[in-house]
Protein backbone atom coordinates (compact mmCIF):
# COMPACT_ATOMS: atom_id res chain seq x y z
CA UNK A 1 0.00 0.00 0.00
CA UNK A 2 1.35 3.43 -0.96
CA UNK A 3 2.18 5.70 1.96
CA UNK A 4 0.84 9.20 2.23
CA UNK A 5 4.27 10.66 1.53
CA UNK A 6 4.42 8.82 -1.80
CA UNK A 7 1.17 10.30 -3.09
CA UNK A 8 1.62 12.89 -5.88
CA UNK A 9 -0.05 15.58 -3.76
CA UNK A 10 1.85 14.81 -0.56
CA UNK A 11 4.20 17.37 0.92
CA UNK A 12 6.45 17.19 3.93
CA UNK A 13 7.22 19.37 6.90
CA UNK A 14 9.12 22.64 6.88
CA UNK A 15 12.85 21.98 6.74
CA UNK A 16 14.91 24.09 9.18
CA UNK A 17 17.87 26.12 7.99
CA UNK A 18 20.35 23.84 9.75
CA UNK A 19 19.18 20.95 7.59
CA UNK A 20 18.66 23.05 4.42
CA UNK A 21 22.30 24.12 4.41
CA UNK A 22 23.56 20.51 4.33
CA UNK A 23 23.10 20.07 0.54
CA UNK A 24 25.09 23.27 -0.01
CA UNK A 25 27.91 21.99 2.16
CA UNK A 26 27.76 18.68 0.29
CA UNK A 27 28.01 20.51 -3.03
CA UNK A 28 31.07 22.43 -1.81
CA UNK A 29 32.73 19.21 -0.63
CA UNK A 30 31.95 17.35 -3.86
CA UNK A 31 33.19 20.24 -6.01
CA UNK A 32 36.38 20.47 -3.94
CA UNK A 33 37.06 16.79 -4.45
CA UNK A 34 36.55 17.05 -8.20
CA UNK A 35 38.50 20.27 -8.70
CA UNK A 36 41.32 19.73 -6.22
CA UNK A 37 41.72 15.99 -5.81
CA UNK A 38 40.66 14.46 -9.12
CA UNK A 39 41.87 17.27 -11.35
CA UNK A 40 45.19 15.59 -12.08
CA UNK A 41 43.62 12.16 -12.68
CA UNK A 42 41.87 10.88 -15.77
CA UNK A 43 38.50 12.10 -14.51
CA UNK A 44 36.59 14.21 -17.04
CA UNK A 45 33.95 16.68 -15.91
CA UNK A 46 33.55 19.44 -13.38
CA UNK A 47 30.21 20.20 -11.78
CA UNK A 48 28.06 17.41 -13.21
CA UNK A 49 28.50 14.68 -10.61
CA UNK A 50 28.86 17.08 -7.63
CA UNK A 51 25.51 18.64 -8.55
CA UNK A 52 23.84 15.26 -8.87
CA UNK A 53 25.42 14.14 -5.59
CA UNK A 54 24.15 17.27 -3.84
CA UNK A 55 20.69 16.69 -5.35
CA UNK A 56 20.66 13.18 -3.86
CA UNK A 57 21.65 14.60 -0.46
CA UNK A 58 18.86 17.19 -0.72
CA UNK A 59 16.31 14.54 -1.67
CA UNK A 60 17.35 12.35 1.27
CA UNK A 61 17.00 15.27 3.68
CA UNK A 62 13.59 15.99 2.19
CA UNK A 63 12.61 12.38 2.79
CA UNK A 64 13.62 12.65 6.44
CA UNK A 65 11.18 15.56 6.78
CA UNK A 66 8.35 13.72 5.09
CA UNK A 67 8.76 14.78 1.48
CA UNK A 68 7.81 11.88 -0.81
CA UNK A 69 9.29 11.23 -4.21
CA UNK A 70 6.42 12.58 -6.31
CA UNK A 71 6.63 16.26 -5.25
CA UNK A 72 10.42 16.10 -5.51
CA UNK A 73 10.21 14.57 -8.98
CA UNK A 74 7.67 17.17 -9.99
CA UNK A 75 10.02 19.91 -8.78
CA UNK A 76 12.88 18.47 -10.84
CA UNK A 77 10.72 18.25 -13.96
CA UNK A 78 9.45 21.80 -13.51
CA UNK A 79 13.00 23.09 -13.08
CA UNK A 80 14.21 21.24 -16.19
CA UNK A 81 11.18 22.53 -18.07
CA UNK A 82 12.25 26.08 -17.23
CA UNK A 83 15.65 25.32 -18.72
CA UNK A 84 14.34 23.70 -21.93
CA UNK A 85 14.35 26.95 -23.95
CA UNK A 86 17.99 27.43 -22.96
CA UNK A 87 18.84 23.83 -23.87
CA UNK A 88 17.23 24.15 -27.31
CA UNK A 89 19.08 27.41 -27.88
CA UNK A 90 22.38 25.81 -26.86
CA UNK A 91 21.89 23.10 -29.48
CA UNK A 92 20.97 25.60 -32.19
CA UNK A 93 23.93 27.82 -31.28
CA UNK A 94 26.23 24.83 -31.80
CA UNK A 95 24.70 24.27 -35.24
CA UNK A 96 24.89 27.99 -36.05
CA UNK A 97 28.59 28.14 -35.18
CA UNK A 98 29.22 25.11 -37.40
CA UNK A 99 27.42 26.55 -40.44
CA UNK A 100 28.88 30.03 -39.97
CA UNK A 101 32.37 28.54 -39.96
CA UNK A 102 31.64 26.42 -43.04
CA UNK A 103 30.21 29.48 -44.80
CA UNK A 104 33.23 31.62 -43.89
CA UNK A 105 31.10 34.02 -41.82
CA UNK A 106 33.19 33.81 -38.64
CA UNK A 107 36.50 33.90 -40.57
CA UNK A 108 35.21 36.97 -42.46
CA UNK A 109 34.25 38.76 -39.22
CA UNK A 110 37.69 37.95 -37.80
CA UNK A 111 39.36 39.17 -41.01
CA UNK A 112 37.54 42.52 -40.98
CA UNK A 113 38.07 42.91 -37.25
CA UNK A 114 41.81 42.50 -37.70
CA UNK A 115 41.76 45.44 -40.08
CA UNK A 116 40.11 47.70 -37.50
CA UNK A 117 41.28 46.67 -34.04
CA UNK A 118 44.69 46.95 -32.42
CA UNK A 119 46.05 45.05 -29.38
CA UNK A 120 46.53 48.28 -27.39
CA UNK A 121 42.82 49.20 -27.24
CA UNK A 122 41.37 45.80 -27.92
CA UNK A 123 39.69 45.03 -24.59
CA UNK A 124 37.92 48.41 -24.17
CA UNK A 125 36.73 48.16 -27.78
CA UNK A 126 35.37 44.67 -27.22
CA UNK A 127 33.47 45.80 -24.12
CA UNK A 128 32.07 48.89 -25.87
CA UNK A 129 30.98 47.05 -29.02
CA UNK A 130 29.27 44.27 -27.04
CA UNK A 131 27.59 46.89 -24.83
CA UNK A 132 26.07 48.62 -27.85
CA UNK A 133 24.96 45.42 -29.57
CA UNK A 134 23.39 44.07 -26.39
CA UNK A 135 21.73 47.38 -25.54
CA UNK A 136 20.11 47.51 -28.98
CA UNK A 137 19.13 43.84 -29.06
CA UNK A 138 18.37 43.25 -25.37
CA UNK A 139 20.21 39.97 -25.68
CA UNK A 140 23.41 39.06 -23.88
CA UNK A 141 23.21 35.52 -25.27
CA UNK A 142 22.93 36.57 -28.92
CA UNK A 143 25.67 39.17 -28.42
CA UNK A 144 28.05 36.60 -26.92
CA UNK A 145 27.23 33.89 -29.47
CA UNK A 146 27.78 36.10 -32.52
CA UNK A 147 29.79 39.30 -31.96
CA UNK A 148 31.47 37.79 -28.90
CA UNK A 149 32.55 34.71 -30.82
CA UNK A 150 34.11 36.90 -33.52
CA UNK A 151 35.92 38.95 -30.86
CA UNK A 152 37.42 35.77 -29.40
CA UNK A 153 38.78 34.96 -32.84
CA UNK A 154 40.16 38.44 -33.41
CA UNK A 155 41.77 38.51 -29.98
CA UNK A 156 43.38 35.10 -30.51
CA UNK A 157 44.79 36.30 -33.83
CA UNK A 158 46.23 39.36 -32.08
CA UNK A 159 47.73 37.25 -29.32
CA UNK A 160 45.33 38.39 -26.59
CA UNK A 161 44.47 35.89 -23.87
CA UNK A 162 41.01 34.44 -24.76
CA UNK A 163 40.00 34.60 -21.08
CA UNK A 164 40.51 38.39 -21.08
CA UNK A 165 38.56 38.77 -24.30
CA UNK A 166 35.75 36.61 -22.94
CA UNK A 167 35.64 38.71 -19.76
CA UNK A 168 35.29 41.91 -21.81
CA UNK A 169 32.57 40.26 -23.94
CA UNK A 170 30.61 39.24 -20.83
CA UNK A 171 30.96 42.70 -19.26
CA UNK A 172 29.67 44.44 -22.37
CA UNK A 173 26.95 41.91 -23.12
CA UNK A 174 25.46 42.08 -19.63
CA UNK A 175 25.71 45.88 -19.42
CA UNK A 176 23.53 46.26 -22.50
CA UNK A 177 21.22 43.42 -21.51
CA UNK A 178 20.66 44.89 -18.03
CA UNK A 179 19.67 48.34 -19.37
CA UNK A 180 17.79 47.36 -22.52
CA UNK A 181 13.98 47.69 -22.47
CA UNK A 182 13.93 44.64 -24.77
CA UNK A 183 15.63 42.37 -22.23
CA UNK A 184 13.51 39.72 -20.51
CA UNK A 185 15.11 40.08 -17.07
CA UNK A 186 14.91 43.86 -17.30
CA UNK A 187 11.15 43.45 -17.76
CA UNK A 188 10.79 40.66 -15.21
CA UNK A 189 12.49 42.43 -12.28
CA UNK A 190 10.21 45.50 -12.11
CA UNK A 191 7.14 43.33 -12.67
CA UNK A 192 8.06 41.17 -9.67
CA UNK A 193 9.12 44.12 -7.47
CA UNK A 194 6.15 46.33 -8.30
CA UNK A 195 7.49 49.24 -10.34
CA UNK A 196 7.52 50.18 -14.02
CA UNK A 197 10.12 49.34 -16.65
CA UNK A 198 11.65 52.73 -17.35
CA UNK A 199 11.75 53.75 -13.69
CA UNK A 200 13.64 50.52 -13.09
CA UNK A 201 16.08 51.13 -15.97
CA UNK A 202 16.82 54.68 -14.81
CA UNK A 203 17.48 53.51 -11.26
CA UNK A 204 19.68 50.65 -12.47
CA UNK A 205 21.84 53.04 -14.45
CA UNK A 206 23.03 54.60 -11.19
CA UNK A 207 24.83 51.41 -10.14
CA UNK A 208 25.45 49.74 -13.50
CA UNK A 209 26.82 52.93 -15.09
CA UNK A 210 29.66 53.36 -12.56
CA UNK A 211 30.43 49.64 -12.83
CA UNK A 212 30.74 49.99 -16.63
CA UNK A 213 33.07 52.98 -16.25
CA UNK A 214 35.25 51.02 -13.82
CA UNK A 215 35.33 48.10 -16.27
CA UNK A 216 36.35 50.32 -19.18
CA UNK A 217 39.13 51.92 -17.12
CA UNK A 218 40.41 48.52 -16.02
CA UNK A 219 40.41 47.23 -19.60
CA UNK A 220 42.15 50.41 -20.77
CA UNK A 221 45.05 49.97 -18.36
CA UNK A 222 45.12 46.18 -18.38
CA UNK A 223 48.04 44.56 -20.12
CA UNK A 224 46.37 42.67 -22.97
CA UNK A 225 49.11 40.07 -22.88
CA UNK A 226 49.74 40.48 -26.59
CA UNK A 227 53.31 39.84 -27.77
CA UNK A 228 55.28 42.72 -29.35
CA UNK A 229 54.78 41.29 -32.84
CA UNK A 230 51.03 40.79 -32.36
CA UNK A 231 50.10 43.28 -35.10
CA UNK A 232 52.38 41.57 -37.59
CA UNK A 233 51.04 38.20 -36.53
CA UNK A 234 47.52 39.50 -37.09
CA UNK A 235 48.44 40.64 -40.59
CA UNK A 236 49.72 37.16 -41.38
CA UNK A 237 46.55 35.50 -40.09
CA UNK A 238 44.43 37.99 -42.04
CA UNK A 239 46.31 37.06 -45.21
CA UNK A 240 45.65 33.36 -44.57
CA UNK A 241 41.96 34.05 -43.96
CA UNK A 242 41.71 36.09 -47.15
CA UNK A 243 43.31 33.30 -49.16
CA UNK A 244 41.29 30.44 -47.66
CA UNK A 245 37.86 32.02 -47.27
CA UNK A 246 37.79 35.04 -49.65
CA UNK A 247 35.67 37.24 -47.33
CA UNK A 248 32.96 39.19 -49.16
CA UNK A 249 29.55 40.76 -48.82
CA UNK A 250 27.85 37.36 -48.97
CA UNK A 251 29.26 36.44 -45.56
CA UNK A 252 27.51 39.46 -44.05
CA UNK A 253 24.02 38.10 -44.77
CA UNK A 254 23.69 35.69 -41.80
CA UNK A 255 24.73 38.22 -39.09
CA UNK A 256 22.59 40.92 -40.73
CA UNK A 257 19.68 38.50 -40.69
CA UNK A 258 20.18 37.94 -36.97
CA UNK A 259 20.37 41.69 -36.34
CA UNK A 260 17.18 42.47 -38.28
CA UNK A 261 15.17 39.71 -36.62
CA UNK A 262 16.38 40.74 -33.15
CA UNK A 263 15.41 44.36 -33.79
CA UNK A 264 11.99 43.17 -34.94
CA UNK A 265 11.63 41.33 -31.61
CA UNK A 266 11.50 37.89 -33.21
CA UNK A 267 11.68 35.16 -30.53
CA UNK A 268 15.12 33.78 -29.79
CA UNK A 269 14.90 30.26 -31.16
CA UNK A 270 13.48 31.05 -34.63
CA UNK A 271 15.93 33.94 -34.93
CA UNK A 272 18.91 31.67 -34.37
CA UNK A 273 17.46 28.93 -36.58
CA UNK A 274 17.08 31.47 -39.40
CA UNK A 275 20.70 32.58 -38.95
CA UNK A 276 21.86 28.97 -38.92
CA UNK A 277 19.90 28.05 -42.09
CA UNK A 278 21.10 31.15 -43.92
CA UNK A 279 24.64 30.22 -42.94
CA UNK A 280 24.07 26.78 -44.48
CA UNK A 281 22.78 28.38 -47.70
CA UNK A 282 25.82 30.66 -47.93
CA UNK A 283 28.09 27.65 -47.39
CA UNK A 284 26.38 25.81 -50.26
CA UNK A 285 26.69 28.87 -52.51
CA UNK A 286 30.39 29.04 -51.65
CA UNK A 287 30.80 25.49 -52.94
CA UNK A 288 30.68 23.44 -49.75
CA UNK A 289 28.99 20.07 -50.27
CA UNK A 290 25.69 19.41 -48.54
CA UNK A 291 27.31 16.52 -46.66
CA UNK A 292 29.99 18.80 -45.26
CA UNK A 293 27.39 21.38 -44.25
CA UNK A 294 25.33 18.76 -42.41
CA UNK A 295 28.48 17.43 -40.75
CA UNK A 296 29.32 20.97 -39.60
CA UNK A 297 25.84 21.23 -38.08
CA UNK A 298 26.14 17.98 -36.20
CA UNK A 299 29.83 17.47 -35.41
CA UNK A 300 31.32 20.89 -36.09
CA UNK A 301 33.57 22.43 -38.72
CA UNK A 302 37.12 21.19 -39.21
CA UNK A 303 39.57 23.84 -40.42
CA UNK A 304 42.46 22.84 -42.70
CA UNK A 305 44.21 26.13 -43.46
CA UNK A 306 47.63 24.71 -42.60
CA UNK A 307 48.13 27.25 -39.80
CA UNK A 308 47.98 25.22 -36.58
CA UNK A 309 46.87 28.09 -34.36
CA UNK A 310 44.22 29.24 -36.83
CA UNK A 311 42.95 25.69 -37.35
CA UNK A 312 42.62 25.24 -33.59
CA UNK A 313 40.58 28.44 -33.43
CA UNK A 314 38.26 27.59 -36.32
CA UNK A 315 37.75 23.88 -35.64
CA UNK A 316 34.64 23.93 -33.48
CA UNK A 317 30.86 24.13 -33.42
CA UNK A 318 28.22 21.51 -34.09
CA UNK A 319 25.28 20.34 -32.01
CA UNK A 320 27.35 17.59 -30.38
CA UNK A 321 29.81 20.17 -29.04
CA UNK A 322 27.08 21.45 -26.71
CA UNK A 323 26.33 18.04 -25.16
CA UNK A 324 28.57 18.57 -22.12
CA UNK A 325 26.98 21.96 -21.47
CA UNK A 326 23.47 20.54 -21.82
CA UNK A 327 24.30 17.77 -19.34
CA UNK A 328 25.61 20.37 -16.90
CA UNK A 329 22.38 22.39 -17.17
CA UNK A 330 20.28 19.25 -16.57
CA UNK A 331 22.31 18.34 -13.48
CA UNK A 332 22.09 21.91 -12.15
CA UNK A 333 18.33 22.13 -12.64
CA UNK A 334 17.91 18.77 -10.92
CA UNK A 335 19.67 20.11 -7.83
CA UNK A 336 17.79 23.41 -7.94
CA UNK A 337 14.48 21.62 -8.47
CA UNK A 338 14.93 19.46 -5.35
CA UNK A 339 15.95 22.45 -3.25
CA UNK A 340 12.97 24.51 -4.39
CA UNK A 341 10.38 21.71 -4.25
CA UNK A 342 11.22 20.80 -0.65
CA UNK A 343 11.22 24.44 0.49
CA UNK A 344 14.90 24.45 1.45
CA UNK A 345 15.67 27.30 -0.94
CA UNK A 346 12.94 29.45 0.59
CA UNK A 347 14.02 28.51 4.11
CA UNK A 348 17.57 29.71 3.47
CA UNK A 349 16.35 32.97 1.93
CA UNK A 350 13.97 33.63 4.84
CA UNK A 351 16.81 33.28 7.35
CA UNK A 352 18.83 35.83 5.41
CA UNK A 353 15.90 38.24 5.51
CA UNK A 354 15.63 37.90 9.29
CA UNK A 355 19.20 39.16 9.60
CA UNK A 356 18.50 42.40 7.69
CA UNK A 357 18.15 45.08 10.40
CA UNK A 358 18.89 48.25 8.39
CA UNK A 359 18.26 49.57 4.91
CA UNK A 360 21.84 48.86 3.90
CA UNK A 361 21.73 45.32 5.25
CA UNK A 362 18.36 44.74 3.54
CA UNK A 363 19.78 45.75 0.17
CA UNK A 364 22.94 43.73 0.79
CA UNK A 365 20.84 40.72 1.80
CA UNK A 366 18.77 41.05 -1.37
CA UNK A 367 21.86 41.19 -3.60
CA UNK A 368 23.57 38.31 -1.80
CA UNK A 369 20.41 36.20 -1.81
CA UNK A 370 20.09 36.61 -5.57
CA UNK A 371 23.74 35.61 -5.98
CA UNK A 372 23.24 32.62 -3.70
CA UNK A 373 20.16 31.45 -5.61
CA UNK A 374 22.13 31.75 -8.84
CA UNK A 375 24.60 29.31 -7.33
CA UNK A 376 22.11 26.96 -5.68
CA UNK A 377 19.22 26.94 -8.16
CA UNK A 378 21.39 27.60 -11.24
CA UNK A 379 18.69 29.78 -12.76
CA UNK A 380 18.71 33.57 -13.02
CA UNK A 381 14.91 33.77 -13.20
CA UNK A 382 14.55 32.07 -9.82
CA UNK A 383 17.28 34.43 -8.58
CA UNK A 384 15.03 37.34 -9.58
CA UNK A 385 11.57 36.00 -8.76
CA UNK A 386 12.21 34.43 -5.32
CA UNK A 387 13.92 37.46 -3.66
CA UNK A 388 11.48 39.79 -5.42
CA UNK A 389 8.55 37.96 -3.86
CA UNK A 390 10.17 37.47 -0.47
CA UNK A 391 11.53 40.94 0.18
CA UNK A 392 8.76 43.15 -1.29
CA UNK A 393 6.96 43.53 2.06
CA UNK A 394 10.21 44.34 3.87
CA UNK A 395 10.97 47.16 1.43
CA UNK A 396 7.44 48.52 1.82
CA UNK A 397 7.66 48.48 5.64
CA UNK A 398 10.88 50.50 5.46
CA UNK A 399 9.24 53.04 3.16
CA UNK A 400 11.58 52.16 0.30
CA UNK A 401 10.56 52.62 -3.31
CA UNK A 402 10.13 49.25 -5.06
CA UNK A 403 12.66 50.31 -7.69
CA UNK A 404 15.32 49.73 -5.01
CA UNK A 405 14.22 46.08 -4.85
CA UNK A 406 14.05 45.63 -8.63
CA UNK A 407 17.57 47.07 -8.97
CA UNK A 408 18.99 44.94 -6.16
CA UNK A 409 17.68 41.65 -7.57
CA UNK A 410 19.15 42.50 -10.98
CA UNK A 411 22.45 43.68 -9.46
CA UNK A 412 22.68 40.30 -7.76
CA UNK A 413 20.72 37.96 -10.03
CA UNK A 414 21.15 38.99 -13.65
CA UNK A 415 24.70 40.28 -13.47
CA UNK A 416 26.28 37.29 -11.69
CA UNK A 417 24.50 34.52 -13.62
CA UNK A 418 27.32 34.13 -16.21
CA UNK A 419 29.89 33.77 -13.40
CA UNK A 420 28.47 30.44 -12.16
CA UNK A 421 29.70 27.51 -14.31
CA UNK A 422 26.56 25.39 -13.84
CA UNK A 423 24.10 28.27 -14.16
CA UNK A 424 22.35 28.23 -17.55
CA UNK A 425 23.99 31.57 -18.39
CA UNK A 426 27.48 30.55 -17.30
CA UNK A 427 27.18 27.25 -19.14
CA UNK A 428 25.96 28.98 -22.28
CA UNK A 429 28.66 31.66 -22.33
CA UNK A 430 31.40 29.06 -21.81
CA UNK A 431 29.99 26.87 -24.57
CA UNK A 432 29.48 29.70 -27.05
CA UNK A 433 32.87 31.36 -26.52
CA UNK A 434 34.88 28.20 -25.92
CA UNK A 435 36.36 29.64 -22.72
CA UNK A 436 35.69 28.06 -19.33
CA UNK A 437 33.77 30.14 -16.80
CA UNK A 438 36.55 29.75 -14.27
CA UNK A 439 39.00 31.27 -16.77
CA UNK A 440 37.06 34.41 -17.77
CA UNK A 441 35.51 34.93 -14.29
CA UNK A 442 38.20 37.28 -12.99
CA UNK A 443 38.14 39.40 -16.17
CA UNK A 444 34.37 39.98 -16.19
CA UNK A 445 35.00 43.26 -14.35
CA UNK A 446 31.53 44.78 -14.64
CA UNK A 447 29.87 41.62 -13.36
CA UNK A 448 32.16 41.52 -10.33
CA UNK A 449 32.02 45.23 -9.51
CA UNK A 450 28.29 45.89 -10.04
CA UNK A 451 27.03 43.92 -6.98
CA UNK A 452 29.69 45.55 -4.78
CA UNK A 453 28.64 49.03 -5.88
CA UNK A 454 25.00 48.17 -5.21
CA UNK A 455 25.81 47.01 -1.67
CA UNK A 456 28.07 50.00 -0.90
CA UNK A 457 25.44 52.46 -2.18
CA UNK A 458 22.88 50.76 0.06
CA UNK A 459 24.97 51.18 3.22
CA UNK A 460 25.91 54.76 2.33
CA UNK A 461 22.34 55.65 1.47
CA UNK A 462 23.31 56.80 -2.02
CA UNK A 463 20.64 56.47 -4.67
CA UNK A 464 18.23 54.80 -2.23
CA UNK A 465 14.78 56.14 -3.10
CA UNK A 466 12.01 56.52 -0.52
CA UNK A 467 8.29 56.25 -1.10
CA UNK A 468 6.42 59.59 -1.01
CA UNK A 469 5.46 60.00 2.69
CA UNK A 470 2.13 61.65 1.91
CA UNK A 471 0.88 58.70 -0.15
CA UNK A 472 2.87 55.74 1.16
CA UNK A 473 2.67 54.09 -2.22
CA UNK A 474 3.86 54.41 -5.77
CA UNK A 475 1.04 54.54 -8.30
CA UNK A 476 -0.63 51.55 -6.73
CA UNK A 477 2.43 49.32 -6.98
CA UNK A 478 4.18 49.83 -3.64
CA UNK A 479 2.85 46.57 -2.26
CA UNK A 480 5.40 44.66 -4.26
CA UNK A 481 2.90 43.26 -6.75
CA UNK A 482 2.29 44.25 -10.30
CA UNK A 483 -0.90 43.46 -12.18
CA UNK A 484 -0.97 39.74 -11.82
CA UNK A 485 2.78 39.28 -11.69
CA UNK A 486 3.08 38.87 -7.93
CA UNK A 487 3.54 35.13 -8.28
CA UNK A 488 6.47 35.61 -10.58
CA UNK A 489 4.69 33.96 -13.49
CA UNK A 490 6.39 31.42 -15.70
CA UNK A 491 10.01 31.97 -16.60
CA UNK A 492 10.44 33.84 -19.87
CA UNK A 493 12.67 32.73 -22.68
CA UNK A 494 16.43 32.92 -22.00
CA UNK A 495 18.59 35.92 -22.67
CA UNK A 496 18.47 35.72 -26.43
CA UNK A 497 14.77 36.58 -26.42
Amino acid sequence: MTSQQDEPTASGRDIPVAAAVIPLLALIVFLSVVLLVLRSDDFEGSGHLPLLGAAIVAALIGRVYGWGWHPVERGIIEAINRAMPAILILLVIGMLIGTWLAAGVVPALIYWGLQLLSPEWFLPTVCAVCSIVSLVSGSSWTTAGTVGLAMIGIGSALGVDPAKTAGAVVSGAYFGDKLSPMSDTTNLAPAVAGTDLFTHIGHQLRTTGPAWIVAMLVYAVMDSGAPPDAQAQGVGIAATLAQQFDPGALQLLPPLCILVLVLRRMPALPTLVAGMLLGAVVALIEGTSIGSVLTSMMSGYKSVTGDAALDALLTRGGMSSMANTVFLVLCAMTFGGVMEATGMLQSLAARLLAAAKSTGSLIATTVLTSIGINIVAADQYIAIVVPGRMFATAYKKRGLHPKNLSRAIEDGGTITSPLVPWNTCGAYIAGALGVATGEYFIYAVLNLVNPLISIVFGFLGWSVAKLPPETGHDDGHSDGHSDGHSDGGSAPDPKVA
